[in-house]
Protein backbone atom coordinates (compact mmCIF):
# COMPACT_ATOMS: atom_id res chain seq x y z
CA UNK A 1 0.00 0.00 0.00
CA UNK A 2 2.83 2.47 1.12
CA UNK A 3 4.65 1.71 -2.31
CA UNK A 4 1.63 2.64 -4.36
CA UNK A 5 0.67 5.51 -2.84
CA UNK A 6 4.40 6.39 -3.54
CA UNK A 7 4.23 5.92 -7.25
CA UNK A 8 1.00 8.08 -7.40
CA UNK A 9 2.13 10.79 -5.32
CA UNK A 10 5.21 10.67 -7.79
CA UNK A 11 2.54 10.47 -10.65
CA UNK A 12 0.29 12.91 -9.65
CA UNK A 13 3.55 15.13 -10.02
CA UNK A 14 4.71 14.51 -13.23
CA UNK A 15 1.12 15.04 -14.29
CA UNK A 16 0.98 18.35 -13.08
CA UNK A 17 4.63 18.83 -15.01
CA UNK A 18 3.46 17.66 -18.06
CA UNK A 19 0.14 20.15 -18.08
CA UNK A 20 2.56 22.87 -16.94
CA UNK A 21 4.30 22.17 -20.39
CA UNK A 22 1.63 21.44 -22.90
CA UNK A 23 -0.45 24.41 -21.25
CA UNK A 24 2.25 27.00 -22.78
CA UNK A 25 3.13 27.24 -26.32
CA UNK A 26 7.07 27.86 -27.19
CA UNK A 27 8.36 31.37 -28.02
CA UNK A 28 10.73 32.31 -29.87
CA UNK A 29 13.72 33.96 -27.45
CA UNK A 30 13.61 36.87 -29.87
CA UNK A 31 10.42 38.16 -29.56
CA UNK A 32 9.48 37.20 -25.81
CA UNK A 33 7.18 39.56 -24.13
CA UNK A 34 6.38 40.00 -20.15
CA UNK A 35 4.47 36.94 -18.38
CA UNK A 36 3.72 33.35 -18.65
CA UNK A 37 5.89 32.15 -21.73
CA UNK A 38 7.87 28.29 -22.96
CA UNK A 39 11.32 28.58 -24.13
CA UNK A 40 13.48 25.47 -25.27
CA UNK A 41 16.96 25.34 -26.62
CA UNK A 42 20.28 24.52 -25.64
CA UNK A 43 21.92 25.23 -22.33
CA UNK A 44 24.88 27.92 -21.88
CA UNK A 45 26.50 28.98 -18.95
CA UNK A 46 26.77 32.69 -17.74
CA UNK A 47 29.16 33.61 -15.23
CA UNK A 48 29.33 29.98 -13.31
CA UNK A 49 29.46 26.55 -13.63
CA UNK A 50 29.27 23.28 -11.26
CA UNK A 51 31.24 19.79 -10.67
CA UNK A 52 29.10 17.17 -10.20
CA UNK A 53 29.94 15.14 -7.31
CA UNK A 54 29.64 11.78 -8.90
CA UNK A 55 30.94 11.98 -12.22
CA UNK A 56 32.58 14.92 -12.27
CA UNK A 57 30.90 16.72 -15.35
CA UNK A 58 30.31 20.12 -15.83
CA UNK A 59 27.02 21.30 -15.41
CA UNK A 60 24.69 24.31 -14.28
CA UNK A 61 22.38 21.71 -11.83
CA UNK A 62 22.95 18.31 -10.31
CA UNK A 63 21.42 16.26 -7.72
CA UNK A 64 23.91 13.52 -6.03
CA UNK A 65 22.57 10.81 -3.90
CA UNK A 66 24.62 7.56 -2.00
CA UNK A 67 22.82 5.32 0.19
CA UNK A 68 24.72 2.51 1.91
CA UNK A 69 22.98 -0.99 2.82
CA UNK A 70 23.99 -2.59 5.80
CA UNK A 71 22.83 -5.54 7.40
CA UNK A 72 19.11 -4.15 6.36
CA UNK A 73 19.91 -0.51 7.45
CA UNK A 74 20.16 2.58 4.73
CA UNK A 75 21.83 4.97 5.56
CA UNK A 76 22.34 8.52 3.20
CA UNK A 77 25.76 8.99 3.09
CA UNK A 78 25.55 12.17 0.85
CA UNK A 79 23.03 13.81 -0.81
CA UNK A 80 23.18 17.53 -2.37
CA UNK A 81 21.18 19.48 -4.80
CA UNK A 82 22.81 22.50 -6.66
CA UNK A 83 22.42 25.31 -9.28
CA UNK A 84 23.74 28.42 -10.97
CA UNK A 85 22.33 30.61 -13.15
CA UNK A 86 22.36 29.91 -17.41
CA UNK A 87 21.20 30.53 -20.30
CA UNK A 88 19.24 28.96 -22.88
CA UNK A 89 20.00 29.48 -26.47
CA UNK A 90 17.37 28.71 -29.93
CA UNK A 91 17.89 29.57 -33.35
CA UNK A 92 17.06 33.82 -32.59
CA UNK A 93 18.98 34.31 -29.53
CA UNK A 94 19.73 33.74 -25.60
CA UNK A 95 17.89 34.78 -22.38
CA UNK A 96 18.93 34.61 -18.76
CA UNK A 97 17.40 31.74 -16.17
CA UNK A 98 17.59 32.55 -12.83
CA UNK A 99 16.53 28.93 -11.32
CA UNK A 100 16.49 30.01 -7.73
CA UNK A 101 12.84 27.88 -6.39
CA UNK A 102 12.42 26.51 -9.62
CA UNK A 103 11.69 22.78 -9.84
CA UNK A 104 13.71 20.58 -11.92
CA UNK A 105 12.30 17.73 -14.23
CA UNK A 106 15.91 16.14 -14.47
CA UNK A 107 16.01 12.47 -15.08
CA UNK A 108 18.91 10.40 -13.56
CA UNK A 109 22.03 9.93 -15.34
CA UNK A 110 23.81 7.33 -13.07
CA UNK A 111 21.94 5.16 -10.97
CA UNK A 112 24.11 2.15 -9.98
CA UNK A 113 24.87 -0.31 -7.21
CA UNK A 114 27.98 -1.56 -6.01
CA UNK A 115 29.38 -3.89 -2.85
CA UNK A 116 32.37 -4.19 -0.68
CA UNK A 117 34.67 -5.38 -3.23
CA UNK A 118 33.41 -4.13 -6.69
CA UNK A 119 32.50 -0.41 -7.43
CA UNK A 120 29.71 1.30 -9.50
CA UNK A 121 30.50 1.64 -13.36
CA UNK A 122 31.01 5.40 -14.43
CA UNK A 123 31.65 6.63 -10.96
CA UNK A 124 34.27 9.15 -11.50
CA UNK A 125 34.08 11.42 -8.18
CA UNK A 126 34.86 14.76 -8.00
CA UNK A 127 38.16 15.95 -6.16
CA UNK A 128 38.13 19.74 -6.58
CA UNK A 129 35.97 22.44 -5.86
CA UNK A 130 32.28 22.34 -7.12
CA UNK A 131 32.11 25.57 -9.09
CA UNK A 132 34.18 26.46 -11.95
CA UNK A 133 34.22 29.62 -14.26
CA UNK A 134 31.61 29.32 -17.03
CA UNK A 135 33.62 30.04 -19.77
CA UNK A 136 36.86 27.88 -19.94
CA UNK A 137 39.76 29.15 -21.43
CA UNK A 138 40.73 26.70 -24.49
CA UNK A 139 44.15 26.10 -22.70
CA UNK A 140 42.04 25.11 -19.89
CA UNK A 141 39.58 22.59 -21.37
CA UNK A 142 42.76 20.78 -23.61
CA UNK A 143 44.82 20.09 -20.28
CA UNK A 144 41.55 18.49 -18.43
CA UNK A 145 41.26 16.38 -21.66
CA UNK A 146 44.37 15.22 -21.70
CA UNK A 147 44.36 14.17 -17.67
CA UNK A 148 44.55 11.18 -16.97
CA UNK A 149 42.05 9.70 -14.15
CA UNK A 150 41.60 6.78 -12.32
CA UNK A 151 38.20 5.90 -11.22
CA UNK A 152 39.04 4.28 -7.77
CA UNK A 153 42.70 6.44 -7.41
CA UNK A 154 41.50 8.65 -5.13
CA UNK A 155 43.28 11.15 -2.84
CA UNK A 156 42.51 11.71 0.53
CA UNK A 157 40.78 14.41 2.13
CA UNK A 158 44.29 16.77 2.68
CA UNK A 159 44.76 16.34 -1.11
CA UNK A 160 41.38 16.94 -2.45
CA UNK A 161 41.39 20.28 -0.73
CA UNK A 162 38.68 18.85 2.12
CA UNK A 163 36.40 18.13 -0.65
CA UNK A 164 36.50 14.18 -0.95
CA UNK A 165 33.53 12.15 -1.83
CA UNK A 166 35.11 8.96 -1.58
CA UNK A 167 33.39 7.59 1.19
CA UNK A 168 36.00 4.36 1.75
CA UNK A 169 35.48 3.23 -1.20
CA UNK A 170 37.62 0.18 -1.88
CA UNK A 171 37.17 -0.60 1.90
CA UNK A 172 35.79 -4.04 2.41
CA UNK A 173 34.40 -3.19 5.92
CA UNK A 174 31.19 -1.33 4.30
CA UNK A 175 28.16 -2.67 2.86
CA UNK A 176 25.94 -2.28 -0.46
CA UNK A 177 26.10 1.63 -1.89
CA UNK A 178 23.37 2.55 -4.22
CA UNK A 179 24.82 6.01 -6.42
CA UNK A 180 22.38 8.56 -8.31
CA UNK A 181 23.05 11.58 -10.36
CA UNK A 182 20.89 13.58 -12.51
CA UNK A 183 22.28 16.90 -13.87
CA UNK A 184 21.61 19.35 -16.54
CA UNK A 185 24.78 19.83 -18.44
CA UNK A 186 26.15 22.54 -20.97
CA UNK A 187 24.53 21.81 -24.60
CA UNK A 188 21.63 20.10 -23.47
CA UNK A 189 18.21 20.56 -24.39
CA UNK A 190 16.50 22.24 -22.11
CA UNK A 191 12.36 23.25 -21.79
CA UNK A 192 11.74 26.38 -19.02
CA UNK A 193 8.06 27.47 -18.45
CA UNK A 194 7.56 30.35 -16.08
CA UNK A 195 7.39 33.98 -15.96
CA UNK A 196 9.46 36.30 -18.04
CA UNK A 197 9.85 39.55 -16.34
CA UNK A 198 12.66 42.66 -16.50
CA UNK A 199 15.72 42.02 -14.77
CA UNK A 200 15.46 44.69 -12.30
CA UNK A 201 12.38 43.02 -11.20
CA UNK A 202 13.89 40.47 -10.56
CA UNK A 203 14.13 40.24 -6.03
CA UNK A 204 18.04 38.77 -5.60
CA UNK A 205 19.63 37.92 -8.82
CA UNK A 206 22.88 37.58 -7.10
CA UNK A 207 21.73 34.10 -4.77
CA UNK A 208 20.53 32.25 -8.21
CA UNK A 209 21.71 29.08 -6.97
CA UNK A 210 19.48 28.86 -3.48
CA UNK A 211 16.67 26.75 -2.98
CA UNK A 212 14.31 29.60 -1.58
CA UNK A 213 12.85 32.57 -2.54
CA UNK A 214 11.78 33.92 1.10
CA UNK A 215 13.81 37.13 1.89
CA UNK A 216 17.44 38.17 0.58
CA UNK A 217 20.58 40.20 2.63
CA UNK A 218 18.71 43.44 2.98
CA UNK A 219 15.58 42.07 4.23
CA UNK A 220 18.38 40.80 7.41
CA UNK A 221 17.66 43.72 10.21
CA UNK A 222 21.14 43.02 11.29
CA UNK A 223 22.68 43.43 7.95
CA UNK A 224 20.43 46.44 7.13
CA UNK A 225 21.72 48.16 10.50
CA UNK A 226 25.36 47.20 9.81
CA UNK A 227 24.36 49.18 6.25
CA UNK A 228 23.11 52.05 8.14
CA UNK A 229 25.54 52.78 10.67
CA UNK A 230 28.28 52.52 7.39
CA UNK A 231 26.71 54.90 5.37
CA UNK A 232 25.94 57.01 8.51
CA UNK A 233 29.89 57.13 9.69
CA UNK A 234 30.87 57.51 5.99
CA UNK A 235 32.87 54.10 5.80
CA UNK A 236 30.94 52.93 3.21
CA UNK A 237 32.35 52.67 -0.13
CA UNK A 238 30.84 54.11 -3.11
CA UNK A 239 31.90 52.41 -5.93
CA UNK A 240 33.00 48.41 -6.34
CA UNK A 241 36.39 49.85 -7.40
CA UNK A 242 36.90 52.00 -4.34
CA UNK A 243 36.27 49.14 -1.75
CA UNK A 244 38.41 46.01 -4.13
CA UNK A 245 40.60 47.46 -5.65
CA UNK A 246 42.41 45.44 -7.80
CA UNK A 247 39.66 42.74 -7.15
CA UNK A 248 36.99 44.59 -8.86
CA UNK A 249 39.51 44.64 -12.03
CA UNK A 250 38.23 41.73 -14.40
CA UNK A 251 40.29 38.88 -14.84
CA UNK A 252 42.88 40.18 -12.04
CA UNK A 253 43.52 36.68 -10.27
CA UNK A 254 41.99 34.42 -12.50
CA UNK A 255 43.08 35.61 -15.40
CA UNK A 256 44.55 38.21 -17.70
CA UNK A 257 43.17 41.93 -16.48
CA UNK A 258 41.34 44.15 -18.66
CA UNK A 259 43.57 47.08 -17.45
CA UNK A 260 46.37 48.05 -15.59
CA UNK A 261 46.14 47.13 -11.67
CA UNK A 262 48.01 48.95 -8.68
CA UNK A 263 50.60 46.39 -8.14
CA UNK A 264 54.02 46.75 -5.73
CA UNK A 265 57.01 47.56 -7.44
CA UNK A 266 58.32 44.14 -7.54
CA UNK A 267 55.55 42.29 -8.91
CA UNK A 268 55.50 40.50 -12.01
CA UNK A 269 52.68 42.13 -14.55
CA UNK A 270 50.52 40.04 -16.18
CA UNK A 271 49.92 40.70 -19.88
CA UNK A 272 46.78 42.94 -20.45
CA UNK A 273 44.35 41.26 -22.68
CA UNK A 274 41.00 43.48 -23.88
CA UNK A 275 38.70 40.91 -24.57
CA UNK A 276 38.69 39.47 -20.91
CA UNK A 277 36.72 42.77 -20.07
CA UNK A 278 34.52 42.28 -23.07
CA UNK A 279 34.18 38.00 -21.98
CA UNK A 280 33.34 39.48 -18.12
CA UNK A 281 30.77 42.43 -19.20
CA UNK A 282 28.88 39.87 -21.77
CA UNK A 283 28.86 37.36 -18.26
CA UNK A 284 28.29 39.61 -16.02
CA UNK A 285 26.56 42.90 -17.38
CA UNK A 286 22.69 42.63 -17.73
CA UNK A 287 20.92 45.42 -18.83
CA UNK A 288 17.88 46.49 -16.25
CA UNK A 289 15.18 45.99 -18.83
CA UNK A 290 16.88 42.98 -20.44
CA UNK A 291 13.78 39.97 -19.97
CA UNK A 292 14.92 37.16 -17.78
CA UNK A 293 13.31 34.17 -16.57
CA UNK A 294 13.00 33.71 -13.11
CA UNK A 295 10.54 32.37 -10.23
CA UNK A 296 8.24 34.72 -8.31
CA UNK A 297 5.77 34.53 -5.04
CA UNK A 298 3.02 34.15 -7.88
CA UNK A 299 4.96 32.02 -10.90
CA UNK A 300 6.88 28.64 -10.37
CA UNK A 301 9.71 28.18 -12.85
CA UNK A 302 10.08 25.06 -14.27
CA UNK A 303 12.91 23.65 -16.02
CA UNK A 304 12.67 20.23 -17.43
CA UNK A 305 15.86 18.45 -19.75
CA UNK A 306 14.34 17.68 -23.06
CA UNK A 307 12.58 19.65 -25.61
CA UNK A 308 9.16 19.96 -24.75
CA UNK A 309 6.85 16.89 -26.29
CA UNK A 310 10.59 14.64 -24.76
CA UNK A 311 9.84 16.24 -20.90
CA UNK A 312 5.89 16.19 -21.38
CA UNK A 313 6.06 12.30 -22.26
CA UNK A 314 8.99 12.06 -19.76
CA UNK A 315 6.03 13.18 -17.17
CA UNK A 316 3.06 11.00 -18.99
CA UNK A 317 4.96 8.40 -18.32
CA UNK A 318 5.43 8.75 -15.07
CA UNK A 319 1.71 9.83 -14.54
CA UNK A 320 1.08 6.16 -16.12
CA UNK A 321 3.21 4.71 -13.48
CA UNK A 322 1.58 6.88 -10.52
CA UNK A 323 -1.70 5.00 -11.78
CA UNK A 324 -0.43 1.65 -11.69
CA UNK A 325 0.61 2.64 -8.60
CA UNK A 326 -2.69 3.27 -6.92
CA UNK A 327 -4.07 -0.48 -8.22
CA UNK A 328 -0.94 -1.63 -6.31
CA UNK A 329 -2.24 0.19 -2.99
CA UNK A 330 -6.33 -0.35 -4.12
CA UNK A 331 -5.56 -4.24 -4.55
CA UNK A 332 -3.47 -4.54 -1.45
CA UNK A 333 -6.26 -2.46 0.90
CA UNK A 334 -8.50 -5.41 -0.43
CA UNK A 335 -6.02 -8.16 0.27
CA UNK A 336 -5.55 -6.72 4.09
CA UNK A 337 -9.60 -6.08 4.31
CA UNK A 338 -10.17 -10.02 3.20
CA UNK A 339 -7.01 -11.19 5.72
CA UNK A 340 -8.72 -9.13 8.35
CA UNK A 341 -11.79 -10.46 7.81
CA UNK A 342 -11.09 -14.32 7.93
CA UNK A 343 -8.69 -13.35 10.74
CA UNK A 344 -11.77 -12.20 12.71
CA UNK A 345 -14.19 -15.21 11.53
CA UNK A 346 -14.86 -17.77 15.17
Amino acid sequence: MIAGLTLLGRGMAGYRRAAMISDVSSSRIASLAVGEVRVSGVVEAAELSLVSPLQSASCVYYRGRITETRNRDRHTLFNEERSVGFRVRDTTGTVRIFPRGARWDVPWRLDEHDGALANAVGLRMRTGSAIQVGELDREVQVAALLTVRQPTDLPDEAASGGDDLSFGIGSAARGERHYQEARLEIGDPVTVVGGARRFDEVPDPTQADEDSVEGDLSSDPEVAADLAAAQAAGTLAASPDEAWGNAAIPGFGIDRPACAPHLDAGARAAPIVAETAERASRAFDIPPDELVLATSQDEVLLIAQGAPGTAEERNQRQFLVGLLGALLSLGAAVALAVELSTTARP
